[in-house]
């Protein structure tokens, strides 16, 4: 099992980003997929998730609005646009893949890739 996160970088803030997470050793197709990130000495967060039909999606108060996750099923793929960034979004990002439980909780969460770093200057 594989998820490469990648699209992270430095940016302005106010800027955009979008991120990506290829998988690949399990049925994509299957599973939910969610986004979290951990800001430097601070727990991970949940960010955002999406159902694996594309259907309803999830987000953290703190970026609903400004972050838009969807997922292409067939290149198994999900991404995370992320518009209006500011300071304090600042942290590494993960994706991950879950089938049950809540989507919010990280202990749901079956797979996790390895983070991109998304740094926002202001």
């Amino acid at each position: 099992v594989q998820l490469q996160a990648s699209g992270g970088g430095l940016v302005q803030a106010g800027g955009s980003l979008r991120l990506s997470c290829a998988a690949s050793g399990f049925t994509f197709g299957s599973y939910d997929m969610g986004w979290f990130r951990q800001a430097p000495g601070k727990g991970r967060d949940f960010v955002a998730a999406i159902p694996w039909n594309g259907g309803n999606t999830y987000y953290a108060d703190t970026v609903k609005g400004r972050f838009t996750i969807s997922r292409v099923n067939a290149n198994n793929t999900v991404y995370l646009q992320m518009n209006s960034l500011k300071a304090e979004d600042t942290a590494a990002y993960f994706c991950a893949a879950r089938r049950y439980g809540s989507v919010s909780s990280r202990s749901n969460y079956e797979y996790w890739g390895r983070g991109t770093l998304v740094t926002v200057s202001s």
